[in-house]
């Protein structure tokens, strides 16, 4: 427990904001505070706690950590002779982080309580908080940025590699299929030709294997029944393992009809090597189009992060797509809203105009905005609607979801500085306070509605060129 200390004016005088203020000042300062000793290593501050006091350290420093769960990270630490704690004209009401005394620490207290009485005794003094509590919230915004950009990074580049990896591993698999393929067709090619009696019988086999278009899907149980008839129809014409190659003619619409014409031009020694060898073709095939496949999915990928990342743009305002964007940061967060089971509906106006921004900045919107509705959506039933529609000179971006809705009571603090919801450690109330400035820098502003069951917010960006 800390123990109360007697101070004088020469322990204030450590201070920096303290420095050549008048004797009466700190006499007041000394009647008005008090001060408090901490054992090295005690906590101070614990999160979730009320920020009552402006705090000046004058002996050893605090050391604050962001704690979730059981886990502390140290963020910054206040040594002697600064201030921190809540100052004159701070909105902060809750504090974010755990103080813990880095040594044996002295401290200064003055409950904000008296901030209206310390600016009629010592104007100067205020001023000079002030100026403190400007330094330090620009510091924390800069700070909390780059925070949210590594987070966001960090979320992308999670979601990004599960995508990578899918259509990695399909190619691995394709390619290893491949090898065993081509590693056994010489030998069913000899054997084929061996029994082959004619160029006519050889051109009806080899016209088989050229895969028939696209017919309607098949449910399940019509797929075991054809593939039933045509490994039936194998195994009765003396073809082995009919049911290990019923599902690849199958995939190529092949039915029991048209390998009779085939077959029929074959002597009956042939049918084996020769339906195996038209299976062996049919699949590779269809392994070459399953690695054309996720290499397209890649590809795809990697144009969703060049747009996203803007790599081949130099990063002022031009005149973008906003489509674009959301589709880009949809895809980067492609990972997540499937995690959830969330439903996605495009409600995009057609020829709707450009506007005129930065492409990394409202992609930090973007992401920032349905980052937030994928915590907010249950696991089951989510359903996420992004809406264009242009308003004269303004285009509108709808970002709605269907999860609880934000209470009444937050709703008018939602874009303010520092304010959040959430549990300490897990966000710093910065993040739609920095969207709604982003599209402030674009000319627009940034809306909130919401009643249970929705919650829609609306960017407003001017048309290019208005």
């Amino acid at each position: 427990m800390p123990t109360t200390t007697s101070l004088a004016p020469t322990h204030l005088a450590t201070v920096a904001a303290f420095a050549e203020l008048p004797a009466d000042t700190l006499a007041w300062l000394l009647a008005h505070g008090e001060g408090r000793t901490y054992a090295a290593g005690e906590t101070i501050f614990e999160p979730g706690a009320p920020a009552e006091f402006m705090t000046a350290v004058l002996q050893g420093g605090i050391q604050f950590y962001a704690v979730k769960g059981a886990q502390r990270d140290p963020i910054f630490r206040v040594d002697t002779g600064l201030v921190s704690g809540v100052l004159p004209y701070s909105r902060l009401r809750i504090i974010a982080g755990q103080g813990v005394a880095a040594g044996e620490t002295v401290l200064y207290l003055l409950h904000r309580d008296q901030f209206p009485a310390l600016e009629s005794t010592s104007p100067e003094l205020v001023q000079r908080l002030v100026v403190i509590m400007n330094d330090r919230s620009r510091d924390q915004v800069r700070a909390q940025e780059r925070d949210d950009k590594l987070r966001a990074l960090g979320k992308l580049s999670a979601g990004l590699a599960h995508e990578l990896n899918n259509p990695a591993a399909a190619i691995a698999r394709a390619a290893e299929a491949l090898a065993k393929r081509s590693a056994a067709k010489p030998a069913l090619f000899v054997e084929l030709v061996g029994h082959c009696p004619s160029r006519e019988a050889m051109l009806a086999l080899t016209g088989l294997a050229v895969p028939a278009p696209d017919a309607a899907p098949l449910s399940a149980l019509e797929r075991a029944n054809r593939e039933d008839e045509l490994a039936d129809w194998l195994e009765t014409h003396g073809v082995p393992q009919g049911y290990h190659l019923a599902p690849a003619l199958l995939e190529a619409n092949l039915t029991p009809e048209a390998l009779a014409h085939a077959a029929a031009l074959l002597p009956p020694a042939a049918l084996p090597a020769a339906f195996a060898w038209l299976e062996g073709q049919l699949t590779t095939m269809q392994l070459v189009r399953d690695v054309q496949d996720a290499g397209g999915r890649i590809s795809k990928l990697v144009a969703d992060v060049k747009t996203y990342s803007h790599m081949d743009r130099a990063g002022g305002f031009e005149p973008l797509d906003v489509r674009s964007g959301l589709e880009s940061t949809l895809n980067m967060l492609g990972f997540q809203l499937r995690k959830k089971t969330i439903k996605v509906n495009r409600e995009y106006a057609a020829d709707l105009p450009s506007i005129r921004g930065r492409v990394s900045s409202l992609n930090q919107v973007w992401t920032n905005l349905i980052d937030n509705a994928i915590d907010a959506l249950p696991a089951q039933g989510g359903e996420l609607t992004l809406r264009t529609v242009r308003e004269g000179s303004f285009v509108r971006v709808f970002l709605i979801d269907n999860g609880s809705g934000i209470p009444a009571e937050v709703l008018p603090h939602i874009f303010e500085p520092f304010y959040t919801t959430k549990q300490a450690g897990d966000g710093s109330g910065l993040g739609l306070d920095i969207a709604q400035q982003i599209i402030r820098q674009h000319d627009g502003q940034l809306e909130v509605h919401s009643v249970p069951g929705q919650t829609e917010f609306c960017a407003w960006l001017p048309v290019a060129g208005r």
